[in-house]
């Protein structure tokens, strides 16, 4: 089948990484696939094949007068793009300005739509107005894939019909991404990280939503000479996390958001920390981790509650609690077997679950039952 997919963002994250790697996974199956983006490099590696649009700033509390005043305009621009790109039997569209400019669109230029769902429905969208109008477009959409049962759960409880959505996890490479020795030697020579070190990671946007100061301040409580801190990210609150962080000394390393290089950064780690924001979907950050094999720890229950396995990590609770925290970094700092174990569970669990090939099938089969 031939699927067009729309994606316009300001800002490349895991819901666009993970957009793609879908993409990618269909395309190898032997899918026609094509991203409608004003990124031009979203595609970049992958067999995706990317044209340009633009239809604005995101969706947010600060832009929606604007996109409103401009939506006959954004109407006739998607129109366009997708007579361009047409014939396809499926639309897919992924945040919430496209999903409500699908529901305006005629049926002969997309007789199909179908919705990407990655995080809980936002808390504006869930009362009032803006529930109505989500739910308006959502009539429009033939099926709703959730990115997480915590997704799933908060799009029914909107009002979408619950045979409309099912779950599709994120799609992981799992033989690229296993636990490397040599990658996890490679960041430490690099970083200047004694091999016998145990160092506690977390891959994240630094973001006041994002409560990185938890694990910082854990961290910096262990008071531990032989205890490392990696954040990998970038985002507003740098500067604050290394006040927070300035205790550790040079034991305290920020790098970029990983890339191509993310199984050797996450092998680097001993156990990989995540803080979740309010609204999360299945953050791609804790399933990297648990490939790498990573014992996996979550300061809060948000987007993880149903992906760290019981044995595979632990999430906090009260969440975001700095004493909690530095106990269980202290377990596993004092345990190598435990970390080990979880290590392996978690690994285990993520591979079943978010493999390529797993996922792509599942997929397939969400839009193959609209296109049927």
């Amino acid at each position: 089948m031939k699927i067009v997919s729309v994606m316009t963002t300001h800002a490349s994250g895991g819901a666009e990484f993970a957009a793609v790697e879908l993409l990618d996974a269909l395309a190898a199956r032997g899918h026609d696939v094509l991203m409608l983006s004003n990124q031009p490099g979203i595609g970049r590696g992958t067999a995706v094949r990317v044209e340009p649009v633009d239809l604005g700033p995101k969706l947010a509390v600060r832009t929606w007068r604007r996109l409103v005043l401009g939506m006959p305009q954004l109407v006739r621009g998607i129109h366009r793009a997708l007579v361009d790109a047409g014939p396809f039997d499926v639309l897919l569209v992924h945040y919430k300005k496209e999903q409500l400019l699908a529901g305006l669109l005629s049926r002969r230029v997309a007789p199909r739509v179908v919705w990407a769902e990655w995080g809980p429905v936002p808390f504006p969208l869930r009362k009032g107005l803006p529930r109505a109008l989500y739910l308006a477009a959502a009539r429009r959409a033939s099926a709703v894939m959730a990115i997480s049962e915590g997704t799933r759960r908060s799009v029914r409880e909107v009002g979408v019909p619950d045979e409309k959505v099912a779950v599709v996890p994120n799609v992981m490479r799992a033989d690229e991404l296993a636990f490397s020795a040599e990658g996890r030697a490679r960041v430490r020579e690099r970083l200047g990280i004694p091999a016998d070190a145990f160092v506690v990671g977390c891959i994240s946007r630094f973001h006041p939503k994002k409560r990185n100061d938890v694990v910082v301040d854990a961290t910096v409580a262990l008071d531990d000479p032989s205890v490392h801190l990696v954040l990998a990210g970038d985002g507003e609150t740098e500067d604050e996390l290394r006040r927070h962080a300035a205790p550790l000394g040079d034991r305290f390393h920020v790098v970029p958001t990983p890339g191509d290089d993310v199984a050797d950064v996450l092998s680097a780690f001993d156990v990989s920390v995540f803080c979740p924001s309010p609204t999360e979907g299945a953050p791609r950050a804790v399933i990297l981790a648990m490939l790498a094999g990573r014992a996996c720890v979550s300061t809060g229950a948000e987007g993880v509650h149903d992906l760290i396995p019981p044995d595979g990590g632990h999430i906090l609770a009260p969440e975001n609690d700095v004493a909690a925290l530095r106990t269980v970094l202290a377990g596993y700092r004092d345990d190598p077997e435990l970390r080990a174990r979880h290590g392996a569970v978690a690994a285990a669990a993520a591979v079943a679950t978010y493999d390529r090939d797993v996922v792509a099938a599942r997929a397939e089969g969400v839009l193959a039952g609209v296109t049927a």
